[in-house]
């Protein structure tokens, strides 16, 4: 007992009090009461600091916090670390030649240039004659004509032929996907020799099949001499070639709308051309516009099969763009003409991609 009364009666005590006994109170503090709480310090310790020895040993907190910082930073980007060589090589294949094609095609570059180099700046006079030349224009206005009649094809056969794959059975399903999968995986010059094979003159099959129907006159006929019907077989040729990704997208898309909005359709009494052109088209506006704009760039930029079968023949009937821009370039040895030509193409494709592209926005926006 008289223990703790001394205890009480020192926690009594006011700072003056303690100075007699020999103890020291720093200013502006006080010796806590029997019962009074103490305050939490900075560190959470109860008001008590700890002494360097008593801190655990290892890194300083502020090196702990900037090293897994670091961590945290390297974890975030190595996802682009991975993929940047693949980006960097793509696009210096893409970008470097469209640089070098725009460069050249402000230089004085032919053959001479070619071999020993050193060719001159010529400015804008390349384009000048570009455009001044009349075959260009030709070239231009059968360019566009042939982007149109393909691309208008392509979107209408590939809707019918989505739009029948959800209407078939497991099987049939199936059955026409795999043969879709199996076009579409068919090189471009295997299928070009197929319909060479096809329309050829004498042992061709559809001359024989028309001459077995009674058309007599396709008896050893020449497709290939003729400049409308090349026309026909090359645009019968893209068609089939693209048909499959167009259509196969747009299956992919139709799964996607819920059925119950068929039904309700159906119950209100709207027919299939109503169902199509009010739930359908609506649904897939997006994706309809962004396969019309791959099928764009794909048909505007066709060469491969336009070269292998007539080289632009016959009589300048199926000479694109393209085409005709490796013409002047390689068979003329023009090559800043070529050059001109080519981003003159580029600029073509761009304008009509953003007209394309405005007007699917403008129709979005009223959608919404």
């Amino acid at each position: 007992m008289s223990e703790r009364k001394v205890v009480a009666s020192e926690a009594q005590q006011t700072p003056g009090d303690l100075a007699p006994a020999g103890i020291s109170v720093p200013p502006g503090r006080r010796r806590l009461g029997a019962g009074e709480p103490s305050r939490p310090g900075p560190d959470g310790t109860g008001g008590r600091r700890r002494s360097p020895a008593a801190r655990p040993s290892g890194v300083h907190p502020r090196r702990r916090d900037s090293g897994r910082g670091a961590a945290r930073t390297i974890a975030a980007a190595w996802p682009y670390l991975l993929v940047l060589p693949t980006v960097a090589g793509t696009a210096y294949l893409l970008f470097y030649p469209l640089l070098r094609s725009v460069v050249i095609s402000f230089q004085h570059f032919r053959t001479g240039e070619l071999i020993r180099g050193g060719a001159a700046f010529v400015g804008l006079e390349n384009y000048q004659d570009v455009l001044g030349s009349a075959e260009f224009w030709t070239v231009v206005r059968r360019t566009l004509v042939w982007t149109a009649v393909n691309v208008v094809l392509i979107m209408v056969i590939s809707t019918f032929t989505a739009l029948m794959i959800a209407r078939l059975g497991r099987r049939m399903r199936l059955a026409v996907m795999s043969g879709l999968v199996l076009t579409w995986a068919t090189p471009v010059l295997a299928a070009t020799t197929v319909f060479q094979w096809l329309f050829q003159s004498r042992l061709g099959v559809v001359n024989w099949a028309l001459v077995s129907l009674g058309f007599d006159s396709f008896d050893g006929f020449s497709w290939f001499a003729n400049g409308q019907a090349t026309f026909a077989i090359m645009v019968l040729l893209v068609v089939w070639q693209s048909v499959p990704f167009a259509a196969l997208t747009l299956y992919a898309g139709l799964t996607t709308i819920p059925a119950e909005l068929y039904e309700s359709a159906r119950i209100d009494g709207a027919g299939a051309w109503q169902i199509f052109r009010d739930v359908t088209f609506p649904m897939l506006r997006p994706l309809f516009g962004l396969i019309t704009s791959l099928e764009v760039i794909w048909v505007f930029k066709c060469f491969a099969q336009i070269w292998a079968i007539t080289q632009g023949g016959p009589d300048d009937a199926t000479t694109t763009l393209p085409v005709y821009a490796f013409q002047v370039a390689q068979s003329l040895h023009k090559y800043d003409l070529g050059s001109a030509i080519s981003t003159l193409t580029v600029l073509i494709l761009l304008v009509v991609l953003v007209a394309h592209l405005r007007r699917m926005y403008k129709h979005e926006g009223e959608g919404l």
